[in-house]
């Protein structure tokens, strides 16, 4: 039997819970006296995304003393340890997302309970609130991979996966019961030697100069990895 080459590794730490500044959003450790009104206004008001709770294990919430409870749980829970998203412009948290599966011995942790609100969708700060998460994990921290997992019929989140730079390893047939339904389980990941191609494209299409009057992309996230990958 032929070994695995030894690395020198040495276990990293957790992530603090810490606020994490950006460009365009903030994000702090969630907090249900000040995040829970935004939140239950973007995340179950009337112009809330009617597919968000889709494919999560949770919600919609019927009743607002429900969604504060499931906060509570949330902002007290280490794994997943939770952050809610101010956006800078509008000083409104309009979503949350989690470390979780944190695990510094080997160097894995997972990006996900993502929930963001419908005007947060497809904009900047949507990529950068993924992106602060990453850059701490493997930027600040030095994990050696970082997943993303998702149901395998849930294709926006796997369009918005193969976005961000993460890569499609396979699916786990029957990998959960979900509110009653079989959930195959798609799993993918950014690795440590991945991660400076995949943040040089993050801060080049997060800059300013990226964006015209009207906030249009000027190039995709996607072709710029490719160029950096092509230099």
């Amino acid at each position: 039997m032929t070994e695995a080459p030894r690395l020198d590794w040495q276990p990293v730490p957790a992530p603090a819970r810490a606020p994490l500044a950006g460009q365009y959003v903030r994000l702090e450790p969630l907090d249900p006296a000040a995040h829970g009104d935004d939140l239950w206004l973007a995340l179950q008001g009337p112009d809330a995304d009617p597919a968000l709770w889709d494919y999560l294990p949770y919600g919609p919430f019927a009743e607002r003393a429900g969604f504060d409870a499931w906060l509570t749980g949330n902002a007290s829970s280490a794994d997943p340890q939770f952050f809610a998203v101010i956006e800078l412009a509008s000083r409104r948290c309009t979503g949350l997302l989690s470390f979780l599966r944190i695990t510094p011995r080997d160097g894995c942790i997972e990006i996900g309970h993502i929930a963001f609100g419908a005007a947060m969708q497809r904009s900047p700060a949507s990529t950068e609130a993924v992106y602060l998460l990453a850059e701490q994990a493997m930027g600040r921290l030095g994990y050696r991979r970082l997943e993303w997992k998702c149901n395998a019929l849930n294709a926006r989140s796997m369009r918005a996966a193969e976005r961000l730079g993460f890569v499609y390893e396979g699916t786990f047939r029957q990998h959960m019961m979900v509110k009653g339904c079989n959930r195959d389980s798609a799993w993918f990941s950014i690795i440590d030697r991945e991660w400076p191609r995949c943040r040089a494209a993050f801060q080049r299409w997060l800059a300013p100069a990226n964006f015209d009057e009207q906030g249009r992309q000027r190039q995709r996230l996607e072709a710029l990895r490719g160029d950096i990958g092509r230099g």
